[in-house]
């Protein structure tokens, strides 16, 4: 008996041993690394940095409001007072994507965050429990990814209406069943492993082990996806944005912006080429970024 006991401490210190993610290197030291070795990712990270706080600053960056007209300037071109030009309003483009990045940033992470918690809970759900549990979430998975997901945000946005918050559920909506899948497959894995058969024998409970020993171990590659996802989330924004469907003024996003200036653009061209400039910038150092931290976060990339 006191074997056995013995041998069951000894296992309880082995799950918790293996189930911990590596933590030899801290979050500052591992962006110090990502930084040393792709300077691309770290260039972005900063140039997200300068969009985050250019945003929050806003007010503070520009001494125009986003949303008064000044019809006497409009359609001016750029020049020192008007950095950027005005729009067909009179208003400064400068400080409209100031105040846009604020909504553009938001429909990226907001959205990202809630379809992230889904996909991830309901990943760990159909890849531990499997059986019933597994087919029945994983043919709702199928039945959302079927559709082209420009196509399902424009469908519930029709449903929904206009309107950040039916913004934020659409993408959210739109985007969980590829995470589902992806979190799905890395609990299959995982739970094959010693430390959670090891886990599983003494008589850990099952939320223990997924939320403890499973999930923790997930999250790199959630981390990765997070990077990678929110440009995609910007992009359907601003393109929701640019069919009418999305953000409406006097309110800004960068989408919205672009659609606003098409039809200037013979003579106005800086009306949707500054916003779009903008969603090209932020869109690729997300995807810089998340390959950087892919090659960081990767144990496979780690040094043993």
């Amino acid at each position: 008996m006191f074997r056995k006991k013995k041998k069951e401490k000894e296992q309880a210190q082995d799950i918790r041993l293996a189930s911990q993610i590596d933590e030899e290197e801290s979050f500052f030291s591992l962006m110090g690394r990502m930084a040393r070795e792709n300077k691309l990712a770290a260039a972005s990270a900063i140039l997200i940095l300068v969009f985050i706080l250019a945003a929050i600053f806003a007010p503070f960056l520009t001494r125009y409001s986003y949303s008064d007209m000044d019809l006497l300037h409009r359609l001016s071109p750029p020049s020192s007072g008007h950095l950027f030009g005005t729009d067909e309003g009179g208003r400064d483009i400068l400080t409209r994507l100031l105040y846009g990045a604020r909504i553009s940033l938001l429909v990226g992470v907001v959205p990202t965050l809630l379809s992230m918690v889904i996909g991830a809970l309901l990943g760990l759900a159909s890849g531990y429990a499997g059986g019933k549990i597994d087919a029945l979430i994983m043919r709702l998975a199928d039945i959302m990814l079927a559709f082209p997901s420009m196509l399902l945000a424009m469908v519930i946005m029709y449903m929904l209406g206009d309107g950040l918050i039916n913004v934020f559920l659409t993408l959210a909506l739109v985007n969980w069943a590829s995470v589902a899948r992806i979190v799905r497959s890395e609990t299959l894995q995982l739970k094959k492993k010693e430390y959670v058969e090891a886990a599983r024998v003494i008589g850990v409970s099952k939320a223990v082990i997924i939320f403890r020993h499973i999930l923790p171990n997930c999250l790199p590659t959630l981390i990765v996806l997070f990077t990678l996802n929110v440009p995609s989330a910007i992009l359907t924004e601003s393109s929701l944005s640019f069919l009418g469907l999305g953000i409406q003024p006097p309110d800004a996003s960068w989408g919205q912006m672009v659609n606003a200036g098409r039809q200037y653009f013979y003579n106005a061209p800086w009306l949707s080429l500054v916003p779009s400039a903008a969603i090209m910038l932020i869109v690729m150092a997300f995807n810089f970024l998340g390959d950087g931290l892919r090659d960081v976060l990767d144990p496979h990339q780690k040094k043993q």
